[in-house]
C-alpha cells in the first residue's frame, strides 16, 4: 500500500503531462525551430503547467523536470553531457546568492532585529495611523536589501507586527472589526511588499533570474550589477513608498486616524525585549557589511583590489554568522526555504537557458514583435503595450518566478527588436517583475498570508491591487524612465 502524502495532485499533473504529450507529439514543429528545441519547450511548458496548478511541491516539480531533461537527451545527444546540462543550473552563482540571503535572512527573525526595526519606526511615526502605514513601509525597505524572501520579509517580520498593533485597537476580523485600522494597515503591509521587492537584486528570489534573462538577451552587454539596480530603482521606489500609504488611506480610510497608543505600544515591546543584544549587534555588522559590500563602496575608494563578488560577499555574511554562533548549522539546515529555492530556481534557470541557447526564445520574440510591429507603432507605444501584456498576465500566475521564466526572455527580446533602449527596458521590466505581485491574492507566497488573516475581502484586496498597480506602472515609466535618463543609463 502506497503511503500517500496528500502533496500530489492527480487533475494538474494530468493536464501537465497532456500539455507535454500535445506539445511533443502532436503540435507540429514550426519552420525555423529546431527539434530539440521544441521538444524542451513542450518539458518547460509542462512545467510551468505543474507549478500553476501546484501538481507538486515546487521543489519536487524541478526534479522531475531535471529528470526530464536529462533522460529525454533535448539538450545534447550524449547521456553524459546531457546528465551535465540538466544540473548546469547549481553553478550558477545568482542562485547561491539567493539561497544564502535566505539562510541570513534566518537572522534577523532569529536575533529579534527584525522586530526592533519595525517597532522603532513605529516609535518615531507612530501617532497617526498614516504613520503606522509609512513605518510598516520603512521597515520592509530598510529589512529588503538582506531579505530576498520577500514572503518571510512581509508574512513573517511586518504582519506579526502588524497584526499586533492591530489588535492593540482591538481591530480584529474575529470580532468584525476590521475597518477601524487592521483593514489599511493589512493593505499597507502587503502593497510594500511588491515595492521594496523591485528595489533590490536580493529583495526576492526571481529577480536574479531577471538579470540572468537581461544578460543572456544582450550577449552580456547588459550585466546588471547590485549597485546599479540599487540606484536605478531608488528614486521610482522612493516615490512609490512615499504615495502609496496615501493612495490606500484616500481609497479605504480607517475609523481610526489618530493613534497615540501605537507608540505606546512599540515602546512597551521595545522595552521588554531590553537593550539591543550581542547576536543583534552582530546582524547589524553583517547587514552594514553586505551593504558595503554589494554596492562596491570599498572598490570604489580604494580600486578593483577591493571588488568582491555579489554572492561571495553573501557567503562571506553567513560565514560570519556561523563563526560567531548568530545562526547554528541546525539553523541553516532547518532553512527549507532556502534548500527549496536553490533545487527549484536551479531547474528553472536551466530549462531557460537552454532554450534561448536552441534559439527557441528569439523565435518567440519575433512572432511577438511581428504580432505588434504590424500596427505600426513606434517603440515607445509598443513597449507599453509589451509591459501592460507581461504585467497583467499576472492574473493568471500564482508565481513570479513561474511568470518571470515563461515571459521575460521573449518580451525582453520583442521589446529589443521593435527599437526599445536595451537598459530603459531591462529595468522597467525588471521593476514590473516584483510590482506585478500587487494584483491578486495569490500573486506571490506573501499575499495568501496577510490575505489569510482576514482583515481584507476579496473585492477591496483586487481593487487595491488594480489601482496600486496602475499608479506604480505609472511612477516606475515615467519618474523611472526620467531618472535613468540623467544617470545616463539611456
Amino acid at each position: 500500500m502506497l503511503h500517500h502524502t496528500g502533496d500530489f495532485k492527480p487533475i494538474p499533473a494530468i493536464a501537465s503531462l497532456a500539455i507535454i504529450l500535445l506539445i511533443w507529439f502532436v503540435i507540429p514543429v514550426p519552420e525555423g525551430v529546431t527539434p530539440d528545441a521544441w521538444h524542451l519547450l513542450a518539458l518547460f511548458v509542462g512545467t510551468i503547467a505543474a507549478i500553476i496548478g501546484k501538481a507538486l511541491p515546487i521543489g519536487a516539480i524541478a526534479i522531475l523536470a531535471i529528470t526530464a531533461v536529462a533522460i529525454t537527451g533535448v539538450t545534447n545527444d550524449s547521456p553524459k553531457a546531457a546528465m551535465g546540462d540538466a544540473l548546469s543550473g547549481f553553478s550558477n552563482s545568482l542562485i547561491w546568492l539567493i539561497g544564502i540571503a535566505i539562510m541570513i535572512s534566518r537572522g534577523l527573525i532569529k536575533s529579534g532585529l527584525g522586530n526592533r526595526i519595525g517597532y522603532h519606526f513605529i516609535a518615531l511615526f507612530g501617532s497617526r495611523t498614516l504613520g503606522v502605514g509609512y513605518a510598516l513601509a520603512l521597515s520592509e525597505l530598510v529589512l529588503a536589501p538582506v531579505t530576498p524572501s520577500n514572503t518571510a520579509r512581509g508574512g513573517g517580520i511586518i504582519h506579526p507586527i502588524m497584526k499586533s498593533i492591530a489588535g492593540s485597537f482591538g481591530s480584529t476580523p474575529e470580532e468584525g472589526t476590521q475597518k477601524k485600522i487592521g483593514h489599511y494597515l493589512a493593505l499597507v503591509n502587503y502593497h510594500s511588499n511588491p515595492i521594496t521587492s523591485a528595489m533590490f537584486i536580493t529583495a526576492t528570489a526571481p529577480n536574479p533570474l531577471v538579470v540572468k534573462l537581461v544578460a543572456d538577451a544582450t550577449g552580456m552587454d547588459i550585466s546588471i550589477t547590485w549597485g546599479t539596480w540599487a540606484l536605478a530603482a531608488l528614486l521610482p521606489g522612493l516615490v512609490c513608498i512615499a504615495l502609496m500609504p496615501l493612495i490606500i488611506y484616500a481609497i479605504y480610510r480607517p475609523e481610526i486616524t489618530k493613534t497615540p497608543d501605537a507608540r505606546h505600544f512599540a515602546h512597551e515591546q521595545l522595552k521588554q525585549m531590553g537593550p539591543m543584544h550581542g547576536d543583534e549587534k552582530i546582524m547589524v555588522g553583517v547587514f552594514s557589511l553586505l551593504l558595503l559590500l554589494w554596492a562596491g563602496v570599498p572598490a570604489m575608494i580604494f580600486g578593483d583590489a577591493f571588488s568582491f563578488h555579489t554572492t561571495a560577499v553573501a557567503f562571506l555574511g553567513l560565514s560570519v554568522l556561523l563563526v560567531s554562533g548568530v545562526l547554528s548549522w541546525k539553523d541553516v539546515l532547518a532553512e527549507r526555504n532556502a534548500w527549496d529555492t536553490v533545487v527549484w530556481f536551479s531547474a528553472l534557470v536551466m530549462m531557460a537557458t537552454f532554450l534561448n541557447k536552441l534559439g527557441l526564445i528569439s523565435w518567440f520574440s519575433g512572432v511577438v514583435e511581428d504580432n505588434i510591429s504590424v500596427f505600426g507603432f513606434g517603440w515607445q507605444l509598443s513597449v507599453l503595450i509589451l509591459i501592460g501584456v507581461y504585467f497583467y498576465a499576472h492574473y493568471f500566475f500564482a508565481s513570479t518566478t513561474a511568470h518571470i521564466t515563461a515571459m521575460f526572455g521573449a518580451f525582453y527580446a520583442a521589446g529589443l527588436a521593435l527599437g526599445a533602449p536595451p537598459m530603459f527596458l531591462a529595468l522597467l521590466m525588471a521593476g514590473a517583475s516584483s510590482l506585478m505581485m500587487s494584483l491578486t491574492h495569490y500573486a506571490t507566497g506573501t499575499s495568501p498570508i496577510i490575505f489569510g488573516s482576514g482583515f481584507v475581502s476579496m473585492g477591496d484586496w483586487w481593487k487595491m491591487g488594480f489601482i496600486m498597480s496602475v499608479a506604480n506602472l505609472i511612477i516606475w515609466t515615467f519618474v523611472g524612465g526620467i531618472w535613468w535618463s540623467i544617470l545616463g543609463y539611456w
